[in-house]
């Protein structure tokens, strides 16, 4: 029977593989978002420089695009804990994961200090500056009210209820509420399963969300550059362009050497690799200054690159408040440049003791508006009084070296990452290479990889299907 064989050999090819295949290879236009951004930012130089007072206005352009970035946070961080926890077996993996992140976190936070407090030494910038009163009044006003002691910090952590975790915008506390969530899912076996689904399918709506508010980045990279040049100018470069440089320099090596060194001996990984996976996402940081803006992202390419949700849903969010490498350098070298500055430079003796104090400071400064300059501050008033008049040195020029801050602290969190899905095995070393080749290429539309999102308790269900290339490692 020709007809029937000529019929079904018709219908075997309108259904075969590869004929859906032709959407796949459009045209990713977010390449084009990105490019945007790039022009925006030198527009917004060009009207800062020419339009100071114009530029300054559109700070609230800047100041939106970053607020709705942030709202996304918290949903993303409790959908990508609970979703990774409560697929997990054994709790334990869990608190096995946390421990070690939170100890690498400590010894890199020490590191940091110390490279700062050496270049910081070598350097000593700050001699021969003059100190009027306006800008000793300008220090005292940047004592930030926000910063907590450890122990008030600690309690904080702890949300009023369980939805103001959400409605507050307080990461940390997020982070307790997922963990719980999902260890209480995990618990209930398969009776959870339901609630996985449910969280699974808000996960997609939140990351869709998130793909649609990225498209307003130009907008927002405009008017942040432009308010910062326009407030600036070139004149605060100047006479502090020795600190700058020196404090630029300092993260640069921290990043490529200490971070490089680290990624290619424990995850035989290339850092140029890894950053240039990461590059849309350092771009949105250099044109926001906020490293925060890139945190949902930077969940969604760390879980696509081959590492398991609960290592990137714990090691991320924990480290944007206790692994901040680019504000322990920050920190140190503006302590010395200060002392000096005032004529008062201090010994090793006294440098090492209130590093130390600003290192347990930080962590209860996390979450506060422009937290370098406000820790730095509350810092300096709580242990060392003499030294805030001179914090109004550098506000000048804080702006432009929260963008070193944002940058070396995101570094610092990816890395963090890949290292702490090594230590635990829980990373599909295959699959990363083949996502730092460009083989797997990220979904910039959904920020999901949308046939691997299913829970744990559904893939046996789903033999069949091809598009899974990954499966990560499980406890």
């Amino acid at each position: 029977m020709p007809t029937t064989t000529s019929r079904r050999a018709a219908v075997a090819a309108s259904t075969s593989p590869t004929a859906p295949a032709a959407p796949a290879a459009k045209r990713d236009r977010t390449h084009y978002l990105y490019i945007a951004v790039i022009a925006a930012v030198a527009l917004g130089i060009a009207v800062g420089l020419i339009w100071p007072d114009f530029g300054i206005e559109l700070k609230p352009l800047g100041t939106g695009f970053v607020n709705l970035i942030k709202m996304m946070i918290s949903p993303v961080i409790f959908c990508t804990i609970v979703l990774g926890i409560g697929s997990v077996r054994k709790a334990a993996k869990v608190g096995a994961v946390g421990g070690i992140a939170l100890g690498y976190f400590l010894v890199m936070s020490l590191v940091a200090l110390t490279i700062g407090l050496v270049v910081g030494n070598v350097l000593h910038p700050g001699d021969g500056l003059q100190l009027t009163d306006a800008l000793k009044q300008t220090g005292h006003d940047q004592v930030s009210s926000d910063a907590l002691p450890p122990v008030d910090f600690v309690l904080s952590i702890i949300p009023t209820t369980f939805v103001s975790a959400f409605t507050e915008g307080e990461v940390l506390q997020t982070l307790l509420v997922a963990l719980l969530a999902g260890f209480a899912l995990q618990a209930m076996g398969s009776a959870g399963q339901p609630v996985l689904r449910g969280i699974e399918h808000i996960q997609r709506l939140v990351f869709r969300i998130l793909a649609m508010v990225m498209w307003a980045a130009p907008i927002g990279a405009f008017g942040a550059i432009a308010a910062v040049v326009g407030s600036s100018g070139l004149e605060a470069l100047k006479s502090l362009a020795v600190l700058m440089l020196g404090f630029y320099v300092t993260c640069f090596l921290f990043v490529f050497v200490v971070l490089g060194a680290l990624l290619r001996a424990i995850a035989g990984l290339n850092v140029f690799a890894l950053f240039k996976y990461l590059a849309r996402e350092f771009l949105l940081i250099l044109s926001t200054s906020s490293s925060e803006s890139a945190l949902p992202r930077l969940i969604a390419k760390m879980e696509h690159l081959g590492i398991s949700k609960p290592v990137v849903g714990i090691t991320v969010p924990t480290g944007y408040s206790f692994n901040l490498d680019g504000t322990m350098i920050y920190m140190t070298m503006a302590s010395l440049y200060i002392a000096d500055a005032l004529g008062t430079p201090m010994s090793v003796g006294e440098q090492i003791p209130l590093l130390l104090f600003l290192l347990v400071a930080s962590k209860g400064a996390a979450g506060v508006s422009g937290a370098g300059l406000a820790t730095l501050a509350g810092g300096l008033q709580s242990h060392k009084p003499a030294l805030v008049d001179g914090v109004g040195l550098i506000v000048g020029i804080d702006r432009f070296m929260s963008e070193a801050r944002a940058l070396t602290n995101f570094a610092g969190n990816a890395v963090a990452t890949v290292l702490v899905g090594t230590w635990t095995k829980e990373i599909d070393t295959d699959r990363v290479r083949q996502v730092l080749a460009g083989e797997l290429p990220f979904d910039e539309k959904t920020l999901l990889d949308e046939n691997e999102q299913a829970p744990a308790s559904e893939l046996p269900e789903q033999p069949g299907n091809g598009g899974n290339e990954r499966e990560l490692a499980k406890a």
